[in-house]
C-alpha cells in the first residue's frame, strides 16, 4: 500500500511539474479576423515596434468578419529555460507557405528553419534577407510571431510522444511504407525570450489571411508612378559626365528610363561611407541632379549606413554607435533619435535638398564575416541579435519618413527586411544570380509582405539576357543593375529589338501596374503572388523520390514536387517565364478559360498546356473577362498633371469588371482622399460587339486620363 501511495504521489508531482511551465495564452481581438495571443513577458522591443507599423483599421473593417480559424485549445505555449515554446496544430492534408523570402522552395511543411536576417547563401534554411516569421496555411489562415529574435521553426517536422495524432511506429526492415519523416501534426516555434506576442489571421481563403496581414502592417506600399518605370544602375566609379552620357544614350535609342542609380563612387569614400559627394567625379551635385530631373530622370543613390572616420558627421554620431565596426565604419544605433538625427540630417542636407529621389541601402542583411557579431554592444541596450533582425526595418522606416515629411513618395532598394515592412517603399535585391530561383523568390515575396526584384545584370548569352529582361518587366522593379558589368539594354545586339519591346511594354502597362499596387495598399492584395492563391488553381502536387539509391539517400526521403516557375501578376495575369536553354515548358492554368495576352487567342481551360513560345515574348495569359488598361509607350512615367490616352483591352467572353486607380502619382495626398477608383465594365453581346463603360472622373479628384478606347482582344 505504501508503494502504491508513493507511486501515486510521484505521479502527482510529475503531473504538477509538467504543468508548471504551461502558460495560459491571453487572447485579444485586434480587428475583424485578427487575434493577438500573448504569453509570459513579451519583450519591449519587437518587429512591430521597430517597423512602427500601424494597422489600417478603416480598411480592415471593410473585410468580412470571420471566426477563429483554429481550435484555440490546440494552440499551446510553454516557458522553459528562459525561452518560449509555441505550438500550432496542423491537419494531415494541410500545406504551409511563407516563413520569409525563400528562393528555392514554396512548400514549407516539413522544414526546419532558423529565421535569421542574412544574405541568401544558396539554401532555404531560414537565413535570408527577409525571414518574416509569418506563415500561411492552405486551410485559410495565417500566423505571425512578433519577435525580433532568431527563431527556430519546426514546420511539421517533429512528433510528440503523447500527441493526439501519433502515427504507428513501423518496422523499417520489413515495411515498405516506413518513412523517415513520420506525420507531424504541429508547427513548433522556439522563441529565445521569456514571453512573446503572436497574431492569428483568419481567411476564409489563404489570400484573405495575407490581405489581413498586410493591412495589419499598414497596407502595401503605393510607389510613385515613376518607381514603376525603368531603372538603370551605372558602374561603380562613373562620373557625372558619364552618367549624363548614359542618360542621353537611353534617350537617343528610345529606351525608357525613369530613375538612374549611382553606386558607391558618388561618395568621397565608401565602405565605410562619408555620405558626401565626391568632388572630382561630381563637382556640382545640385546642377547634376537638376539636369537629370529636367530630362525626366530621377537619381537614386547607393549607400550603406556605416560611417567612415573621415566623414564630417563621424565625431558627432560616434557616441551613438556600437562598440564594433563594419569595414571599420561606425554602426549607428538607429533605435536612438540622436543617431538618426545626425545621419538623416546629413542625407537631407547633402542629397534630398538638391532633389535626390531615393536610395539603395546595402549591407543591412548579412555576411557574418563583415557584419557585426552577436557580442556587439549597442548604446541603447538593444542586443546585437535584435539589431540584426531589425536593422533593415529601421533604415527603411526612417529614410522613408524623410520623404514623407516633404509629401514626396520614394521607391528604392534594400538588402534586409522583416515582419512589419509591408508599407515600406523598398524592393529587396541581392548578389545571388540564379534566374529560376529569382522567380521562386518573387512568388514567395507575396507571402512575406515584401517586394523582390529579379534584376538583370549581365548574361552568358543573348538568349539569357532577353529571358532575364522579360522577367524583369513583369516584376515590382524593372531594373538593370550594371554596377560591375556596365551592361546596357542594347548590349546584346541580336535581341536589342525584343528587349526594347519588353521595356516599352512595361511602360504601356503602367495604368495596370499602378492600379494593382493601389489594391496592395488599399486591400492588402500582393501585386505578385503564388499560383496557389488563385481561385481554381489545382496543381497536381505529389511527393516524389529523387533517388532510391540507399548510398545516396539512406532513408529514401520523398520531397514535395512544387510548382515554382509561374505566378500571378495583378488581378488578371498569369506569367510563365522562360529560362535560357528551354524551348518549351508546361503551364498549369487554373479552372476557367484563359487567353493569350498578346493575341487574345484561347489558351486553355483549367488544364496543363505545353507551349513553345519562341524567343520574342514571355508567356503571359489573361483569365476570362480580364481587363488590362494600356497606355502609350512613354519613355518616362506620366507627370502628375499629364493626361494620357487609354486603350482598355478585354479578353474572353465573360462580363468583365476592373477598378482603375488614379491620383497625382507623386505625393501622399491620396491619404487625404485625393484619389479615385474608376469602374470599368465590359460585356460582349451576342453579336460580338462590346458594351463597355468607364465611370466618369470625379469632380475635384485627380484625373490623368484623356481619351478612352476599348478593344476586344478575343475575336
Amino acid at each position: 500500500m505504501n508503494q502504491i501511495l508513493k507511486y501515486s504521489f510521484c505521479l502527482v508531482l510529475l503531473f504538477t511539474f509538467g504543468q508548471l511551465d504551461a502558460q495560459d495564452i491571453k487572447w485579444k481581438i485586434i480587428a475583424p479576423g485578427i487575434w493577438k495571443g500573448s504569453i509570459g513577458k513579451p519583450e519591449t522591443y519587437d518587429l512591430l515596434i521597430a517597423s512602427g507599423a500601424k494597422p489600417a483599421m478603416d480598411r480592415l473593417k471593410r473585410m468580412n468578419d470571420a471566426s477563429f480559424p483554429l481550435v484555440q485549445q490546440n494552440i499551446t505555449a510553454k516557458l522553459n529555460d528562459g525561452k518560449t515554446y509555441l505550438r500550432f496544430p496542423l491537419d494531415r492534408k494541410e500545406q504551409i507557405y511563407g516563413f520569409g523570402l525563400n528562393f528555392q522552395t514554396v512548400h514549407q511543411r516539413g522544414k526546419i528553419l532558423k529565421l535569421h536576417v542574412d544574405h541568401f547563401g544558396g539554401k532555404d534554411n531560414g537565413r535570408t534577407h527577409a525571414p518574416t516569421p509569418f506563415y500561411v496555411s492552405s486551410n485559410g489562415y495565417g500566423v505571425f510571431i512578433n519577435s525580433a529574435r532568431y527563431l527556430d521553426v519546426y514546420a511539421g517536422s517533429a512528433v510528440l510522444r503523447d500527441g493526439e495524432n501519433v502515427p504507428e511506429a513501423k518496422d523499417r526492415n520489413t515495411d515498405k511504407s516506413w518513412s523517415s519523416r513520420p506525420y507531424s501534426d504541429g508547427v513548433e516555434i522556439l522563441v529565445p525570450s521569456e514571453g512573446v506576442e503572436f497574431y492569428v489571421f483568419a481567411g476564409p481563403k489563404p489570400l484573405d489571411a495575407i490581405r489581413r496581414y498586410n493591412l495589419f502592417n499598414g497596407g502595401g506600399v503605393l510607389p510613385p508612378r515613376w518607381g514603376l518605370g525603368f531603372t538603370q544602375r551605372v558602374r561603380t566609379l562613373y562620373t557625372a559626365d558619364e552618367v549624363e552620357a548614359e542618360v542621353k544614350a537611353f534617350e537617343d535609342k528610345g529606351f525608357p528610363l525613369d530613375f538612374i542609380g549611382l553606386e558607391p563612387g558618388w561618395q568621397s569614400k565608401a565602405y565605410p561611407c562619408t555620405f558626401e559627394w565626391d568632388k572630382d567625379r561630381f563637382p556640382q551635385p545640385s546642377l547634376f541632379v537638376k539636369t537629370l530631373l529636367d530630362k525626366g530622370v530621377r537619381v537614386n543613390l547607393w549607400t550603406n549606413p556605416y560611417v567612415s572616420p573621415q566623414a564630417s558627421i563621424y565625431n558627432k554620431i560616434k557616441p551613438f554607435t556600437a562598440d564594433h565596426t563594419v569595414w571599420l565604419g561606425a554602426i549607428p544605433d538607429l533605435t536612438m533619435p540622436q543617431a538618426r538625427d545626425v545621419l538623416f540630417s546629413q542625407l537631407k542636407k547633402s542629397q534630398l535638398d538638391i532633389g535626390v529621389s531615393g536610395y539603395k541601402f546595402d549591407e543591412v542583411d548579412g555576411y557574418d564575416h563583415y557584419l557585426w557579431p552577436d557580442v556587439t554592444l549597442f548604446p541603447s541596450g538593444k542586443s546585437a541579435e535584435q539589431m540584426r533582425q531589425t536593422y533593415g526595418l529601421l533604415i527603411q522606416r526612417y529614410s522613408a519618413e524623410m520623404y514623407r515629411e516633404r509629401n514626396q513618395r520614394t521607391f528604392g532598394l534594400v538588402r534586409g527586411s522583416n515582419g512589419g515592412a509591408s508599407s515600406f517603399p523598398y524592393v529587396i535585391y541581392n548578389d545571388y544570380y540564379n534566374h529560376e530561383d529569382f522567380i521562386t523568390a518573387l512568388i514567395n515575396s507575396g507571402f512575406a509582405g515584401v517586394l523582390w526584384t529579379p534584376e538583370a545584370r549581365a548574361s552568358k548569352s543573348e538568349e539569357e539576357w532577353l529571358r532575364r529582361m522579360q522577367s524583369v518587366v513583369f516584376s515590382p522593379m524593372a531594373m538593370i543593375n550594371a554596377w560591375s558589368s556596365g551592361t546596357k539594354p542594347w548590349s546584346y545586339p541580336n535581341v536589342e529589338k525584343q528587349v526594347k519591346d519588353a521595356a516599352l511594354l512595361r511602360m504601356k502597362m503602367m495604368p495596370y501596374w499602378y492600379s494593382e499596387f493601389a489594391k496592395y495598399h488599399f486591400e492588402g492584395t500582393p501585386p505578385f503572388r503564388a499560383m496557389n492563391l488563385e481561385d481554381g488553381y489545382q496543381a497536381e502536387v505529389k511527393a516524389e523520390v529523387k533517388t532510391t539509391n540507399l548510398e545516396e539517400n539512406p532513408y529514401i526521403e520523398a520531397v514535395n514536387k512544387e510548382v515554382k516557375d509561374q505566378y500571378m501578376a495583378g488581378e488578371y495575369l498569369l506569367v510563365a517565364p522562360m529560362f535560357a536553354g528551354k524551348k518549351t515548358r508546361t503551364v498549369i492554368l487554373p479552372k476557367g478559360k484563359w487567353f493569350d495576352f498578346y493575341t487574345g487567342e484561347f489558351a486553355g481551360d483549367g488544364e496543363v498546356i505545353n507551349i513553345t513560345p519562341g524567343l520574342d515574348k514571355i508567356p503571359v495569359y489573361v483569365k476570362d473577362g480580364g481587363i488590362i488598361p494600356i497606355g502609350p509607350a512613354l519613355l518616362h512615367a506620366p507627370k502628375s498633371i499629364e493626361k494620357i490616352d487609354l486603350e482598355i483591352r478585354y479578353y474572353g467572353n465573360k462580363p468583365g469588371k476592373y477598378m482603375l486607380y488614379d491620383d497625382d502619382g507623386e505625393t501622399f495626398n491620396y491619404e487625404k482622399g485625393a484619389y479615385s477608383f474608376r469602374e470599368i465594365n465590359i460585356v460582349k453581346e451576342t453579336n460580338g460587339k462590346l458594351k463597355a463603360s468607364i465611370s466618369p472622373a470625379q469632380k475635384g479628384k485627380p484625373n490623368t486620363i484623356n481619351k478612352v478606347s476599348f478593344k476586344a482582344m478575343t475575336k
